[in-house]
């Protein structure tokens, strides 16, 4: 029997390479030929020629149109290796994933390149799903990530042809780095030792070792086994001992904030990480009941002075039902918690964090939204996109069967894993219980007001990027405690500091470069914010520590948005009580129109000098001033004066250096004023 199996298995492999010479499809081809026709294997990488042949959506494609050029998404060189750990020891199968680099004709530098319509880079992965006969379960994850908000590697389908091998159906995907289309990290460099350059960007993954590898560190789980994490940016062979001890560092803060369920904005959970990237990871681990979540191909990020992030997903080929059964391994169910299962639960922190009140609470308020009807995690909505996905590799899916060989049918793939997330969804919103004491939260009134993402250049200041600035603005009646306060997501980072506050009616400015902002606008801004705002658009997310959306703008350089876009303006919110969500709320007004507060009409009689100051400040008005106060720029109230006289001097020599703020009422209005103590 062994060796009838041999030779029907070899005149299939046959039959599709002579198929794969008039190969047409409704999906792209993928046709790599590797110099001399050498094998592929897991190191060193070999030199190839790849060709994607892509007529555009719902056009079919055909082998035939390989020369000709315009019908080729891509035609050049690559460097081609296997890769993978478990999935290179398939049963019954020689079907490989395969990790390539697209490279100039010099087969040296990096051909950094849009692969069908993903975002142009050099690093991709044909995977081959080996483990799932469905061909859909990393496709589905990944999908969903993004729809829930999360980055995960960009998807698509294709059929390959290897040598004159018809290899059969694979993803084009994207790698797993930092770009700012990938995973939006600085890429940290091995002389950034320091703080705050030793804070990122990194990614670090818990993994398995493979090829000789030796953890960065180890942490424990529930049962006291290990988890190794392993470095991916920096490269294990580049990180230095202070950048390891530093990274490690966010996690021992992280499992030590979770152990004691603390949940302060100053030290606690939420300190340390960016709850939303946490919790949207965690349901879609746990939505797909991914037997390898948590311990295995778990990837986290960390900005330069941001937060710890969990992410992206990968390798979801062990989820909704399906495992490495041919091993004895069944693990992915619809009642249980994959962080908690006895079997890869990661990492303890996991747990605890889940065992954490609050922050199940609002893992519960986020899983509810996202079943809620047409969201991205609704079983109908799901079902849909499922079916979709089906229908598109349907036949695609024939020749992959035959191929290698697959008993059963896709049909009974697909309904096993819509009829498996029927029990699984209801599941775990039973077991997630009630939000109810996280649903309703107070949010304080602070309102994005000004933003400057692209200011002129001159001779003065030649750097764009340094005069950048972003006003937020207290609209409420009462003083807002900032700690915690964020920018959610990736690209933009900074934090309020803990015990900072922003007064009724007051704005602060948060700068890319503070010394170069209090040179063209004379004063200091508020705080230094990481990264650089873009030239073109970008979604701007004030949150709360527990990631509640406070103000969202996303602004854009085209039209209907108001043109600020490198000619001397900044985008301007007309009145802080309108959308800023909507271009039309928002005016160009010109850079040299910044001054530090808001100064209310009928107050001009006022005049505070010298500014700077070295010892008095003199203030003199037209009539009887009322209260003088005076903050510094963490909102710490340092002077509170009744003077009842139109002339007054302020002893300001025994202030530190620094920004303050001056605030006078009188005759029933205010003035603020910033002030520099030199």
């Amino acid at each position: 029997m062994r060796y009838i199996f041999t030779i029907t298995f070899l005149l299939i492999s046959c039959a599709w390479q002579a198929a794969a010479q008039i190969l047409n499809s409704n999906l792209p081809i993928v046709i790599i030929n590797t110099d001399g026709n050498a094998p592929i294997v897991d190191d060193p990488r070999v030199l190839a020629t790849m060709k994607i042949i892509y007529r555009g959506p719902g056009i079919r494609n055909y082998d035939t149109d390989q020369n000709t050029p315009a019908y080729l998404d891509y035609n050049g060189r690559i460097d081609i290796e296997l890769r993978g750990s478990s999935s290179q020891w398939p049963p019954n199968s020689d079907k490989k994933q395969y990790g390539f680099t697209t490279r100039m004709a010099d087969n040296i530098t990096n051909n950094n390149v849009s692969l069908l319509g993903m975002p142009s880079e050099n690093d991709w992965i044909l995977n081959g799903m080996v483990f799932d006969q469905a061909r859909m379960r990393d496709y589905l994850c990944y999908n969903l990530s993004r729809q829930i908000g999360e980055y995960a590697s960009r998807t698509a389908y294709c059929e390959v042809i290897i040598n004159g091998n018809y290899r059969g159906l694979y993803l084009l995907q994207e790698k797993i780095k930092a770009d700012k289309d990938r995973v939006n990290v600085i890429k940290i460099t091995t002389t950034d030792n320091y703080s705050p350059e030793v804070t990122g960007g990194y990614i670090t993954k818990a993994d398995k070792l493979t090829g000789g590898d030796t953890p960065a560190w180890t942490m424990t789980q529930w049962n006291g086994w290990g988890v190794d994490y392993i470095h991916e940016l920096p490269k294990p062979e580049n990180a230095t001992p202070e950048q390891t001890s530093y990274i490690k560092s966010q996690f021992d803060n992280l499992a030590n904030a979770a152990v004691y369920h603390n949940v302060s904005l100053i030290d606690g959970i939420s300190s340390v990480i960016d709850v939303p990237s946490f919790i949207d990871h965690m349901l879609i681990s746990e939505i797909s009941s991914n037997a390898d979540a948590y311990q295995f191909s778990t990837f986290f990020h960390k900005d330069r002075n941001g937060k710890l992030r969990a992410g992206p997903i990968w390798d979801n080929d062990l989820t909704y039902g399906n495992d490495l059964f041919f091993w004895g391994l069944d693990r992915s169910h619809t009642d249980i918690w994959q962080f908690s299962n006895g079997d890869n639960d990661g990492s303890r922190f996991w747990r605890d964090l889940f065992n954490t009140q609050k922050f199940q609470c609002y893992m519960s308020k986020r899983w509810n939204e996202l079943i809620d009807s047409e969201q991205p995690l609704n079983l109908t909505v799901i079902d849909n996109f499922i079916d979709q996905t089906a229908a598109y590799i349907n036949e695609a899916i024939g020749r992959e069967y035959t191929r290698w060989a697959i008993t059963g049918t896709f049909s009974s793939q697909i309904s096993g894993i819509k009829t498996w997330l029927a029990s699984r969804i209801p599941w775990i919103t039973t077991e997630l219980g009630s939000y109810s004491s996280c649903s309703n939260v107070t949010l304080p009134s602070l309102v994005i007001t000004k933003i400057n993402y692209h200011p002129k250049v001159s001779n003065e200041f030649p750097a764009s990027n340094d005069l950048e600035f972003i006003e937020i603005t207290n609209t409420g009646t009462v003083a807002v405690d900032m700690t915690g306060i964020y920018f959610a997501g990736t690209g933009l980072v900074y934090q309020f500091p803990a015990n900072s506050s922003l007064l009724s009616g007051s704005s602060v400015f948060l700068a890319g470069n503070t010394s170069t902002f209090q040179t063209k606008y004379g004063f200091s801004p508020f705080g230094k914010y990481t990264r650089d705002l873009s030239n073109n658009n970008q979604n701007i997310v004030l949150a709360d520590g527990w990631g509640n959306v406070i103000d969202n703008v996303h602004y854009y350089d085209s039209l209907p948005w108001p043109d600020a876009d490198g000619n001397g303006y900044y985008l301007k919110l007309t009145d802080p009580a309108l959308d800023n969500s909507l271009a039309q709320s928002w005016t160009a007004s010109n850079e040299d129109d910044i001054i530090m507060q808001d100064t209310l009409p009928g107050v001009e009689f006022i005049t505070i000098y010298p500014n700077p100051v070295d010892d008095f400040l003199k203030i003199s008005a037209g009539q009887p001033i009322g209260q003088l106060t005076v903050y510094d720029m963490l909102g710490r109230l340092l002077v509170s004066e009744n003077i009842s006289s139109e002339t007054y001097e302020l002893n300001v020599s025994h202030f530190p250096k620094g920004a303050y703020v001056v605030r006078i009422v009188s005759a029933g209005k205010r003035y603020t004023k910033g002030i520099i103590k030199r």
